[in-house]
C-alpha cells in the first residue's frame, strides 16, 4: 500500500485522513456488538453446551482475558507494523473466531474462541489511537478520541435491540454467523483502504519489562487499578452480559425491550465522558468525582434490584442512563494515573490500567455465575437451568456493593496523595 508523506502538507489529504479514522472507527464499534453478544444467546447456549450460569460466566469472561493480557503486545504490535496490518489482522481474528464459535459443538473450542475475540477486540481502540496519531495534528487528539468514543459507542448501543432483533428473525446461528462475516469485510475494506503516513514513527523503547515493572510496583497505581476493578461491574458485569437476562426474569420484559434498557447505558456514557472531562477540569478533583460516580452508580444498582416492585420504564430507563454517565469515570482514571507516574511511564500505565479494567469483566461474571447457581433451587425447564428471583438479586448485589468499595478506595488514595503533596510543599517552603 502507498504511503503519503509526511512532508507533504496533510490538510491536503484531509478527506483520505477522515475516512482511514471512520474505518477504524468501524472496527472500535464492530467489538462492541461482538463483546455484548453473550448477553443475547444466554439460554441458547446452555441448551446447546447443557452449562450453568456459573459455566456461562466462565465463557463470557474468555473474552476479558484475551482483551486485557494483549493491551500492551497489540499497542507494540501497532508501533512496528502498523494499523493498516496489525488491525487488519485483528479484525480477521475477531471474525473468523465469531464463526468458528457458532459452527462447533465442542464447549473447549468456544472457551478459546471467546478468548481469541478478545484478543482481536483489543486492537480496536489501540487502532483508532494509532490513526489519529499519524493522521491528524497532535493538538486534535483529545478531541478526536472524544469524537471516537461517541461514534464508537454507537456499536454498543446496535449490539442490543437491533442484533436482538436479527436473532429473532434468521436465528441464533445464522445471526451470529452474519456478525462474523461481516467483520470479514470490515477486515477487506481496511486491508485495502487503510495507510500509513511516510515518515511517522513511534520510539519503541527497549525497556517496556523495566517501565511495567516500575508500575506495578507503584502503591498508589495498584490501588486506583483496584479501585477501578470494583466500578467496572455496570458496564462489564451488567450492561455486557447479565443485565438482558435480568431484566427479562425480574422485571419481566422481553428480551428485545431488555436489550434496549441495556443499551441505554451505552447511550449515557455518549454523554457521559464529555460531561465529566469538563467537570474534571473546572474542578480539578478527579478523585472525588470518581468516588462520586462509584456513589451513583451504587445508589442505582441497590435501586433497579431492591425495588423492582416500584420501578416503571421510564425511571429505569433514566438509571440506566446515569449508570451510562457514571461509568465514563474510566476517563477520570486515566487522567490520575497519568499524573502518578514520570512522562516516559504514561503509555504503559494506561495499558496496564486499562488491562486491570478488563479483568474486571472476568472477576463480576465468575462472582455472578458462581453465586447464581449457590442460589439455585434445582428447577430445570427444557434442558435449561431455570434461575429464581432470589438467585438473581443476591448475585447482581456484587456489582453495587463493589461499587460502593472502590468509591471508598479513590477517596483514600486521593487523601493520601494530597497529604503527600502538601507535606512535600511545607519542606520546599522551610
Amino acid at each position: 500500500m502507498q504511503k503519503v508523506s509526511l512532508k507533504s502538507d496533510r490538510s491536503s489529504h484531509k478527506g483520505l485522513a477522515w475516512f482511514i479514522w471512520a474505518l477504524a472507527t468501524m472496527f472500535f464499534a464492530y467489538q462492541f456488538i461482538l463483546r455484548l453478544a453473550p448477553g443475547l444467546i444466554i439460554n441458547q447456549m446452555m441448551v446447546k453446551y447443557n452449562i450453568s450460569a456459573s459455566e456461562y460466566g466462565l465463557f463470557s469472561s474468555m473474552y476479558y482475558l484475551g482483551y486485557a493480557g494483549m493491551q500492551i503486545p497489540i499497542a507494540l504490535l501497532l508501533d512496528k507494523y502498523g494499523p493498516r496490518i496489525a488491525g487488519g489482522l485483528c479484525i480477521l481474528l475477531c471474525a473468523m473466531s465469531s464463526i468458528v464459535f457458532i459452527l462447533s459443538d465442542s464447549w473447549a473450542v468456544a472457551l478459546i474462541s471467546r478468548v481469541l475475540i478478545g484478543t482481536g477486540s483489543a486492537a480496536g481502540f489501540l487502532t483508532v489511537s494509532k490513526v489519529i496519531s499519524m493522521w491528524f495534528d497532535k493538538k486534535y487528539y483529545g478531541r478526536m478520541v472524544s469524537v471516537t468514543f461517541s461514534f464508537g459507542l454507537i456499536g454498543a448501543v446496535y449490539g442490543g435491540k437491533p442484533v436482538n432483533d436479527l436473532i429473532d428473525t434468521f436465528g441464533w446461528v445464522d445471526a451470529m454467523i452474519g456478525v462474523g462475516v461481516a467483520g470479514a469485510i470490515i477486515c477487506l475494506v481496511f486491508l485495502l483502504f487503510v495507510r500509513s503516513v511516510d515518515g511517522y514513527k513511534d520510539k519503541v523503547e527497549d525497556k517496556v519489562m523495566d517501565k511495567l515493572a516500575e508500575v506495578c510496583t507503584n502503591k498508589n497505581i495498584i490501588l486506583i487499578a483496584c479501585g477501578n476493578l470494583l466500578l467496572v461491574g455496570a458496564l462489564e458485569g451488567f450492561a455486557d452480559v447479565w443485565g438482558v437476562s435480568y431484566l427479562v426474569n425480574i422485571y419481566g420484559y422481553t428480551k428485545s425491550d431488555a436489550s434496549m434498557v441495556t443499551s441505554f447505558i451505552f447511550v449515557g456514557m455518549i454523554f457521559g465522558a464529555p460531561l465529566l472531562a469538563l467537570f474534571a477540569e473546572k474542578l480539578e478533583a478527579n478523585y472525588a468525582l470518581t468516588a462520586i460516580c462509584g456513589a451513583i452508580m451504587s445508589a442505582s444498582f441497590f435501586a433497579i434490584i431492591l425495588f423492582d416492585s416500584y420501578i416503571g420504564k421510564n425511571l429505569i430507563y433514566f438509571l440506566v442512563f446515569i449508570i451510562g454517565i457514571a461509568c465514563c469515570y474510566q476517563v477520570l482514571v486515566f487522567t490520575i494515573g497519568s499524573s502518578l507516574v514520570r512522562p516516559s511511564l504514561i503509555g504503559v500505565t494506561i495499558a496496564f490500567l486499562n488491562s486491570i479494567n478488563m479483568i474486571g469483566g472476568t472477576f463480576f461474571h465468575t462472582v455472578i455465575g458462581q453465586t447464581m447457581d449457590r442460589f439455585w433451587d434445582g428447577e430445570i425447564a427444557n434442558g435449561v437451568k431455570m434461575y429464581n428471583a432470589v438467585a438473581y438479586r443476591y448475585s447482581l448485589l456484587s456489582i453495587p456493593v463493589a461499587s460502593l468499595v472502590g468509591a471508598f478506595i479513590f477517596l483514600a488514595v486521593g487523601s493520601y496523595v494530597r497529604s503527600k503533596k502538601k507535606k512535600a510543599r511545607i519542606i520546599e517552603y522551610h
